[in-house]
């Protein structure tokens, strides 16, 4: 099977889920190959085919919230509100809840672990783009800032080491980010 085969894709969103779900019950480091292949109804060796470990797994389980992030944080247009984030930002904070401990799990406190490579990783390579295509000044410079300050803040959040509702949080990082920009 090739990685766009049809039967691959299937085969790798039901490992996905099978890992939401049983990550709603357990901590990640309480789960093991075996149990998740059988709740997805695949073989064990059929999960190895597919992902080199359980954090292989979980990383691609949660590539969304990064891809929705990264989203999130470009939703707007024109001049940015320096006090209020745009909707899909709020949206963003407010949908974490339900896998907050596999979040936890992957992104350390201060934007660490294998969650937070990824997020900081294409949250650095979109700003570069849209800050080098607008001709801004330091654009490597503000892109590397704008990733490790939303990365740090969303992973210290999620741990618990910043207090704030979803939409505080959202609108406190916004500010920060809106900052950044207009900084240089």
């Amino acid at each position: 099977m090739t990685p766009d085969d049809p039967r691959a894709a299937r085969t790798r969103a039901k490992l996905r889920q099978a890992l939401l779900d049983e990550c709603a019950e357990h901590p990640l480091e309480e789960i093991g190959v075996a149990a998740l292949a059988r709740r997805a109804g695949v073989g064990r060796a059929t999960f190895y085919v597919h992902y080199a470990d359980l954090e292989a797994l979980a990383v691609d389980a949660c590539a969304d919230v990064v891809r929705e992030a990264v989203e999130a944080l470009h939703a707007w247009r024109g001049r940015p509100d320096p006090v209020s984030a745009p909707p899909a930002l709020h949206t963003f904070f407010a949908q974490l809840a339900p896998h907050t401990g596999l979040y936890r799990a992957l992104l350390s406190p201060g934007g660490g672990g294998p969650l937070g490579r990824v997020l900081h990783h294409d949250l650095r390579a979109r700003s570069l783009a849209e800050r080098t295509l607008a001709g801004a000044p330091d654009a490597p410079l503000v892109a590397s800032a704008v990733a490790a300050t939303f990365t740090g803040v969303l992973a210290d959040w999620l741990h618990g080491l910043l207090d704030g509702t979803p939409d505080a949080v959202a609108d406190q990082v916004w500010q920060l980010l809106v900052a950044l920009h207009m900084s240089r």
